[in-house]
Protein backbone atom coordinates (compact mmCIF):
# COMPACT_ATOMS: atom_id res chain seq x y z
CA UNK A 1 0.00 0.00 0.00
CA UNK A 2 0.82 3.66 -0.46
CA UNK A 3 0.69 5.12 3.09
CA UNK A 4 1.04 8.76 3.89
CA UNK A 5 1.73 9.68 7.80
CA UNK A 6 1.46 12.86 8.92
CA UNK A 7 3.98 14.19 11.51
CA UNK A 8 5.95 10.96 10.25
CA UNK A 9 9.10 12.50 11.32
CA UNK A 10 8.14 12.47 14.74
CA UNK A 11 9.21 10.44 17.75
CA UNK A 12 6.29 7.45 16.91
CA UNK A 13 5.92 9.11 13.27
CA UNK A 14 9.06 6.94 12.88
CA UNK A 15 8.33 4.36 14.52
CA UNK A 16 5.00 3.60 12.26
CA UNK A 17 7.46 4.21 8.90
CA UNK A 18 9.50 1.93 10.19
CA UNK A 19 7.22 -0.69 10.91
CA UNK A 20 5.03 -0.16 7.59
CA UNK A 21 8.43 0.21 5.15
CA UNK A 22 9.45 -3.75 6.89
CA UNK A 23 6.25 -4.65 5.64
CA UNK A 24 6.49 -4.13 2.45
CA UNK A 25 4.48 -0.56 1.98
CA UNK A 26 5.42 2.42 0.54
CA UNK A 27 5.63 5.22 3.08
CA UNK A 28 5.67 9.33 2.88
CA UNK A 29 5.98 11.43 5.40
CA UNK A 30 4.50 14.51 5.93
CA UNK A 31 5.80 16.48 9.18
CA UNK A 32 6.75 20.36 8.91
CA UNK A 33 10.39 19.01 10.63
CA UNK A 34 12.99 17.79 8.27
CA UNK A 35 13.27 13.97 8.89
CA UNK A 36 16.68 14.06 10.86
CA UNK A 37 19.77 13.34 9.55
CA UNK A 38 20.35 10.01 11.43
CA UNK A 39 16.78 8.89 10.40
CA UNK A 40 17.38 9.53 6.70
CA UNK A 41 20.40 7.34 6.92
CA UNK A 42 18.90 4.87 9.04
CA UNK A 43 16.16 4.37 6.23
CA UNK A 44 18.43 4.88 2.95
CA UNK A 45 17.76 1.04 2.21
CA UNK A 46 14.07 1.41 1.18
CA UNK A 47 15.39 3.81 -1.48
CA UNK A 48 12.38 5.34 -3.13
CA UNK A 49 9.62 3.47 -0.92
CA UNK A 50 10.50 6.25 1.57
CA UNK A 51 9.41 9.67 0.85
CA UNK A 52 9.82 13.24 3.22
CA UNK A 53 7.68 15.85 2.41
CA UNK A 54 8.23 19.15 4.36
CA UNK A 55 5.03 21.06 4.83
CA UNK A 56 2.25 22.02 7.37
CA UNK A 57 -0.31 20.39 8.56
CA UNK A 58 -2.93 23.65 7.63
CA UNK A 59 -1.61 23.70 3.88
CA UNK A 60 -4.89 22.41 2.69
CA UNK A 61 -3.90 22.58 -0.66
CA UNK A 62 -0.96 21.08 -1.03
CA UNK A 63 -1.89 18.21 1.62
CA UNK A 64 -4.81 17.62 -1.28
CA UNK A 65 -2.83 17.87 -4.29
CA UNK A 66 -0.38 14.64 -2.02
CA UNK A 67 -3.27 12.63 -1.69
CA UNK A 68 -4.74 13.28 -5.17
CA UNK A 69 -1.79 11.33 -6.36
CA UNK A 70 -2.59 8.00 -4.79
CA UNK A 71 -2.91 7.01 -0.95
CA UNK A 72 -4.28 4.05 0.08
CA UNK A 73 -4.08 4.66 3.49
CA UNK A 74 -3.54 7.73 5.98
CA UNK A 75 -2.38 7.83 9.59
CA UNK A 76 -3.33 11.41 12.01
CA UNK A 77 -0.24 11.36 13.64
CA UNK A 78 0.66 15.55 13.78
CA UNK A 79 -0.14 16.72 17.19
CA UNK A 80 1.22 19.27 19.96
CA UNK A 81 1.95 16.84 22.81
CA UNK A 82 1.58 19.53 25.27
CA UNK A 83 2.11 19.42 28.81
CA UNK A 84 0.64 22.42 31.40
CA UNK A 85 3.67 24.81 29.99
CA UNK A 86 2.70 24.68 26.37
CA UNK A 87 -0.79 24.16 27.04
CA UNK A 88 -0.93 27.69 28.53
CA UNK A 89 1.32 29.03 25.75
CA UNK A 90 -0.84 27.44 22.88
CA UNK A 91 -4.18 26.60 24.07
CA UNK A 92 -5.30 27.66 20.66
CA UNK A 93 -3.19 25.87 18.73
CA UNK A 94 -3.35 22.72 20.45
CA UNK A 95 -6.99 23.03 19.22
CA UNK A 96 -6.39 24.37 15.55
CA UNK A 97 -3.49 21.52 15.19
CA UNK A 98 -5.38 17.98 17.07
CA UNK A 99 -8.76 18.78 15.74
CA UNK A 100 -9.25 21.38 13.38
CA UNK A 101 -6.36 20.30 10.70
CA UNK A 102 -7.37 16.95 10.42
CA UNK A 103 -10.89 17.99 8.81
CA UNK A 104 -9.89 19.29 5.53
CA UNK A 105 -7.82 15.93 5.15
CA UNK A 106 -10.72 13.76 6.46
CA UNK A 107 -12.93 15.48 3.28
CA UNK A 108 -10.12 14.91 1.24
CA UNK A 109 -9.68 11.57 1.94
CA UNK A 110 -13.46 10.89 1.67
CA UNK A 111 -12.94 12.72 -2.24
CA UNK A 112 -10.12 10.62 -3.24
CA UNK A 113 -10.81 6.83 -2.23
CA UNK A 114 -8.37 6.59 0.42
CA UNK A 115 -8.96 2.84 2.09
CA UNK A 116 -8.06 3.77 5.63
CA UNK A 117 -7.50 6.38 7.73
CA UNK A 118 -5.97 6.03 11.33
CA UNK A 119 -6.12 8.54 13.69
CA UNK A 120 -3.41 8.62 16.47
CA UNK A 121 -4.90 9.51 20.37
CA UNK A 122 -4.04 9.15 23.68
CA UNK A 123 -5.16 7.42 26.77
CA UNK A 124 -5.33 10.83 28.06
CA UNK A 125 -8.40 11.00 26.35
CA UNK A 126 -9.76 9.12 29.27
CA UNK A 127 -8.80 11.55 31.50
CA UNK A 128 -10.52 11.76 35.27
CA UNK A 129 -11.58 8.47 34.27
CA UNK A 130 -8.37 6.72 34.86
CA UNK A 131 -8.29 7.11 38.62
CA UNK A 132 -11.70 5.81 38.81
CA UNK A 133 -11.34 2.36 37.61
CA UNK A 134 -8.97 -0.47 37.98
CA UNK A 135 -8.54 -1.01 33.93
CA UNK A 136 -9.44 1.18 31.47
CA UNK A 137 -11.15 -0.26 28.17
CA UNK A 138 -12.53 1.27 25.03
CA UNK A 139 -16.42 1.29 27.00
CA UNK A 140 -15.23 3.42 29.51
CA UNK A 141 -17.00 7.08 29.72
CA UNK A 142 -14.26 9.81 29.27
CA UNK A 143 -13.70 12.10 31.33
CA UNK A 144 -10.79 14.69 29.80
CA UNK A 145 -9.72 17.80 31.51
CA UNK A 146 -6.33 19.17 29.88
CA UNK A 147 -6.53 20.75 26.86
CA UNK A 148 -4.71 18.15 25.20
CA UNK A 149 -6.52 15.43 26.22
CA UNK A 150 -9.51 17.12 25.16
CA UNK A 151 -8.64 18.11 21.57
CA UNK A 152 -7.76 13.86 21.39
CA UNK A 153 -11.19 13.26 22.98
CA UNK A 154 -12.76 15.30 20.39
CA UNK A 155 -10.41 14.23 17.47
CA UNK A 156 -11.92 10.88 17.95
CA UNK A 157 -15.31 12.09 18.07
CA UNK A 158 -14.85 13.87 14.77
CA UNK A 159 -12.92 10.98 13.07
CA UNK A 160 -16.18 8.83 13.48
CA UNK A 161 -18.55 11.00 12.97
CA UNK A 162 -17.01 11.87 9.31
CA UNK A 163 -16.82 8.25 8.79
CA UNK A 164 -20.87 8.03 9.70
CA UNK A 165 -21.78 10.75 7.54
CA UNK A 166 -19.45 10.10 4.34
CA UNK A 167 -18.41 6.65 4.91
CA UNK A 168 -14.82 6.56 5.20
CA UNK A 169 -13.18 3.36 6.68
CA UNK A 170 -11.68 5.64 9.60
CA UNK A 171 -10.78 4.28 13.46
CA UNK A 172 -8.77 6.00 16.04
CA UNK A 173 -6.29 4.53 18.12
CA UNK A 174 -5.30 5.71 22.21
CA UNK A 175 -1.62 5.09 22.60
CA UNK A 176 -0.70 4.61 26.40
CA UNK A 177 2.63 5.60 27.76
CA UNK A 178 5.38 5.51 24.72
CA UNK A 179 8.88 5.84 24.72
CA UNK A 180 11.88 4.57 22.65
CA UNK A 181 13.87 5.00 19.37
CA UNK A 182 13.75 7.96 17.69
CA UNK A 183 12.20 9.86 20.40
CA UNK A 184 13.01 13.59 21.47
CA UNK A 185 11.67 16.64 22.72
CA UNK A 186 10.65 19.98 20.41
CA UNK A 187 8.79 22.83 20.28
CA UNK A 188 5.29 20.34 19.95
CA UNK A 189 5.95 18.18 22.23
CA UNK A 190 7.52 19.27 25.47
CA UNK A 191 6.42 15.75 27.60
CA UNK A 192 9.52 13.45 27.02
CA UNK A 193 9.29 9.86 29.06
CA UNK A 194 11.15 9.20 32.05
CA UNK A 195 12.92 6.65 29.55
CA UNK A 196 14.18 9.38 27.63
CA UNK A 197 14.88 11.78 30.41
CA UNK A 198 16.87 8.85 32.17
CA UNK A 199 18.92 7.86 29.05
CA UNK A 200 19.48 12.10 28.76
CA UNK A 201 21.16 12.10 32.19
CA UNK A 202 23.73 9.11 31.39
CA UNK A 203 24.15 10.75 28.36
CA UNK A 204 26.07 13.54 30.31
CA UNK A 205 27.48 11.35 32.50
CA UNK A 206 25.11 11.63 35.52
CA UNK A 207 23.40 9.78 38.12
CA UNK A 208 19.49 9.38 36.51
CA UNK A 209 17.81 10.30 39.67
CA UNK A 210 13.81 9.66 39.40
CA UNK A 211 11.48 11.73 41.64
CA UNK A 212 9.95 8.58 41.91
CA UNK A 213 9.72 5.44 40.57
CA UNK A 214 7.04 6.30 37.26
CA UNK A 215 4.63 3.59 37.56
CA UNK A 216 2.79 3.91 34.23
CA UNK A 217 1.51 1.19 31.59
CA UNK A 218 4.34 1.86 29.32
CA UNK A 219 4.70 0.72 25.75
CA UNK A 220 7.79 0.40 23.23
CA UNK A 221 7.14 2.24 20.27
CA UNK A 222 8.42 -0.32 18.22
CA UNK A 223 5.37 -2.18 19.66
CA UNK A 224 3.19 0.66 19.22
CA UNK A 225 4.02 1.13 15.82
CA UNK A 226 3.34 -2.94 14.82
CA UNK A 227 -0.14 -2.65 16.09
CA UNK A 228 -1.00 0.48 13.88
CA UNK A 229 0.49 -1.46 11.04
CA UNK A 230 -1.72 -3.62 11.27
CA UNK A 231 -5.22 -1.79 12.11
CA UNK A 232 -3.79 0.06 8.56
CA UNK A 233 -3.87 -3.32 6.88
CA UNK A 234 -6.74 -4.98 8.43
CA UNK A 235 -9.22 -5.91 5.68
CA UNK A 236 -12.38 -5.11 8.32
CA UNK A 237 -12.14 -3.66 11.35
CA UNK A 238 -14.74 -4.40 13.97
CA UNK A 239 -14.59 -1.56 15.91
CA UNK A 240 -13.75 2.01 15.40
CA UNK A 241 -11.46 2.22 18.52
CA UNK A 242 -8.44 0.63 19.37
CA UNK A 243 -6.51 0.36 22.57
CA UNK A 244 -2.75 0.06 22.09
CA UNK A 245 -0.67 -0.82 25.44
CA UNK A 246 1.29 -3.29 27.16
CA UNK A 247 -1.37 -4.01 29.68
CA UNK A 248 0.48 -3.64 32.58
CA UNK A 249 2.03 -1.31 35.03
CA UNK A 250 5.79 -1.50 35.72
CA UNK A 251 8.04 1.50 36.99
CA UNK A 252 10.30 3.64 34.39
CA UNK A 253 12.89 3.24 37.48
CA UNK A 254 13.31 -0.56 37.04
CA UNK A 255 13.90 0.05 33.31
CA UNK A 256 16.61 2.63 34.19
CA UNK A 257 18.00 -0.20 36.34
CA UNK A 258 17.88 -2.48 33.96
CA UNK A 259 19.79 -0.26 31.52
CA UNK A 260 22.04 0.44 33.69
CA UNK A 261 23.29 -3.17 34.25
CA UNK A 262 23.82 -3.63 30.81
CA UNK A 263 25.77 -0.77 30.38
CA UNK A 264 28.68 -0.62 33.66
CA UNK A 265 29.13 2.36 35.23
CA UNK A 266 25.40 3.74 34.80
CA UNK A 267 23.40 4.74 38.21
CA UNK A 268 19.87 4.76 38.33
CA UNK A 269 18.06 5.61 41.71
CA UNK A 270 15.41 7.02 43.53
CA UNK A 271 16.00 10.85 45.11
CA UNK A 272 17.01 10.90 48.77
CA UNK A 273 14.47 13.20 50.93
CA UNK A 274 14.95 16.77 49.94
CA UNK A 275 17.35 15.97 46.59
CA UNK A 276 16.42 18.04 43.14
CA UNK A 277 16.00 15.78 40.38
CA UNK A 278 16.31 17.44 36.64
CA UNK A 279 13.66 14.46 35.70
CA UNK A 280 10.01 15.56 35.91
CA UNK A 281 6.76 13.65 35.59
CA UNK A 282 4.32 14.31 33.29
CA UNK A 283 0.35 13.23 34.13
CA UNK A 284 -0.94 11.62 36.67
CA UNK A 285 -1.25 8.06 37.70
CA UNK A 286 -3.80 6.18 35.76
CA UNK A 287 -5.22 2.25 35.70
CA UNK A 288 -3.79 0.62 32.34
CA UNK A 289 -5.38 0.10 29.38
CA UNK A 290 -7.14 -3.43 28.25
CA UNK A 291 -5.89 -4.52 24.95
CA UNK A 292 -7.94 -7.63 24.62
CA UNK A 293 -9.94 -6.13 21.95
CA UNK A 294 -6.76 -5.97 19.84
CA UNK A 295 -5.56 -9.14 21.25
CA UNK A 296 -9.33 -11.26 20.14
CA UNK A 297 -9.35 -9.69 17.07
CA UNK A 298 -5.78 -9.75 15.76
CA UNK A 299 -4.13 -11.46 17.99
CA UNK A 300 -1.26 -8.69 19.17
CA UNK A 301 0.17 -8.04 22.06
CA UNK A 302 3.06 -6.07 22.91
CA UNK A 303 6.49 -7.60 23.32
CA UNK A 304 8.42 -5.90 24.79
CA UNK A 305 8.25 -5.69 28.44
CA UNK A 306 10.61 -3.69 30.84
CA UNK A 307 13.58 -5.82 30.77
CA UNK A 308 13.43 -6.76 27.26
CA UNK A 309 12.99 -2.89 26.21
CA UNK A 310 15.76 -2.13 28.21
CA UNK A 311 17.89 -4.44 26.47
CA UNK A 312 16.47 -3.64 23.30
CA UNK A 313 17.21 -0.13 23.55
CA UNK A 314 20.64 -0.24 24.77
CA UNK A 315 21.39 -2.29 21.28
CA UNK A 316 19.67 0.24 18.93
CA UNK A 317 21.67 3.32 20.77
CA UNK A 318 24.81 1.18 20.39
CA UNK A 319 23.71 1.77 16.34
CA UNK A 320 22.53 5.22 16.85
CA UNK A 321 24.85 6.59 19.21
CA UNK A 322 24.59 10.46 18.31
CA UNK A 323 21.06 10.34 18.59
CA UNK A 324 20.39 10.96 22.55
Amino acid sequence: MKVLIFGGTGFVGLNIAEALLARGHDVTLYDRAELPSPARRSLADHGARLKALQGDITDTDTIDAIIAEGVDAIVLGAAITAGEELERASTARVLEINVMAQIPILLSAIRRGVRRVVNLSSASAYGAAGARVELLDEETPCDPASFYAISKFTSERSVARHAELFGGDFLSVRLSAVFGPWERPSSVRDTPSLQFQILAAFARDKVAVMPEAGVRDWIYAPDAAEAVAILVEAERPRHRLYNISRGELWPALQWGEAFATLNPGLQCRLAAPGENTAIKLHGSPRAPLSVRRMADEFGWRARFGCVESAAAMSAWLKQHKEWI
